[in-house]
């Protein structure tokens, strides 16, 4: 802990108390105390230590608070638009991005092309100039979404125009959310093609132009999965430390189910991905153990599929390493399993257990039987 802050602590018998009682939660720790624990295990303040939900909040998202799409499309048949209106369309579109993660690629792309749609029909109303404004910002993170889906359903070509639309339309709105993820997608896409210098390049203008926003922390991430993949460890720490410090400074967000909102706990699930590939065995699995625990409802259920998948892999490499062929060609079928991917992404940690497996197991059935699966769904992706 005195490895991080330069300021003087108490003696180490007096810390010594103090940490038992935060661990067994009679006691809370200060925020400062927070920011240095969480910095000691790599992570931020906010996935360790939670604030409580507001009853109002928890009531909100129980009810739901999404327009009545029936009364929303009556709203915008109408020549003129109220507030209202650009409020429901808002509601909506913050809905779709939060159904990411869970709902079918294909389903959320015909609803979230449909509702975009209608956007562009939208502009052709009566608006003043702010409205206009508002439609051409949500119109943008829209096409965001979309753009991801269809990366995500291997029409990398057919998303690379997306993200260039998106591009333009934060521009023309001056959003600078939607242009810091037009270039989060770039450095995305770049790491997927194995194009690192096209990632920090993305990366760095994403960051000069989004400041200090929530999507500086993701580009942050991209740049050190990047380095790590490049074989620069220095730098990895670097641009962890960089994102890690700007995450500890922005508030709690509000919807952390919200596909373009970095909270907290998607750090553990960047870092993983650095330290995996560090041949960090114990620190990855860690918070692989952390990425399950946070992707899986209190019932079991997967809520998080890709994340999960994603931290499958990571057991699945670090089992490779152990000498555990079993665990690993059991944790790499259950990340190939999952009914919602993102193919390019999977793909990519894929073939770094696959690399491990012929590496270690190079003449072992399960292992060809693996590799040969993920060739598969490549091409099919393709």
């Amino acid at each position: 802990m005195r490895y991080e802050t330069s300021r003087e602590l108490p003696e180490e018998e007096a810390l010594l108390v103090s940490w038992k009682r935060w661990e067994s939660g009679r006691v809370c720790p200060d925020s400062e105390y927070q920011r240095l624990i969480a910095a000691m295990f790599g992570t931020v303040s906010g996935a360790i230590f939670m604030s409580p939900r507001p009853a109002g909040e928890i009531v909100s998202a129980a009810t739901g608070d999404t327009a009545d799409t029936p009364d929303l499309l009556a709203r915008m048949s109408t020549s003129a638009v109220d507030t209202a209106t650009l409020e429901a369309l808002r509601l909506t579109v913050d809905r779709l991005c939060a159904d990411y993660p869970s709902v079918a690629a294909h389903q959320l792309l015909t609803e979230s092309r449909a509702w975009l749609d209608r956007m562009a029909d939208l502009l052709n109303h009566r608006l003043t100039l702010s409205q206009h404004r508002e439609v051409l910002s949500m119109a943008g993170m829209l096409a965001l979404l979309v753009g991801c889906l269809e990366q995500d359903t291997g029409a990398s070509n057919r998303a690379e125009a997306t993200r260039r639309s998106a591009l333009s339309l934060g521009l023309e709105s001056d959003d600078h959310d939607v242009i810091g993820w037009s270039y989060e997608m770039s450095a995305w896409f770049s790491l997927t093609r194995g194009d690192y210098r096209g990632v920090l390049t993305a990366a760095d203008t994403g960051i000069a132009k989004a400041g200090d926003r929530s999507v500086s922390v993701q580009l942050f991430a991209q740049q050190a999965k990047a380095w790590a993949r490049i074989g620069d460890r220095r730098r990895v720490e670097v641009a962890l430390d960089q994102g890690r410090c700007l995450l500890e400074r922005l508030p709690y967000p509000e919807d952390v189910q919200h596909h373009f909102v970095v909270d907290p706990h998607k750090w553990d699930f960047y870092a993983m991905d650095t330290y995996r590939l560090a041949g960090e065995n114990e620190h990855a699995e860690s918070l692989a153990d952390e990425v399950l625990s946070m992707a899986t409802d209190w019932t079991g259920r997967v809520i998080s599929p890709m994340r999960a998948a994603e931290a499958h892999v990571t057991k699945g490499v670090v089992s490779a390493r152990q000498g555990d062929l079993d665990s690993a060609i059991s944790h790499g079928q259950t990340a190939l399993e999952g009914t919602r991917q993102s193919v390019p992404s999977l793909v990519m940690v894929g073939k770094e257990l696959g690399t491990e497996l012929m590496q270690h197991y190079p003449n072992e059935t399960e292992a060809k039987e693996y590799v040969d699966e993920l060739r598969s769904l490549a091409t099919t992706a393709a």
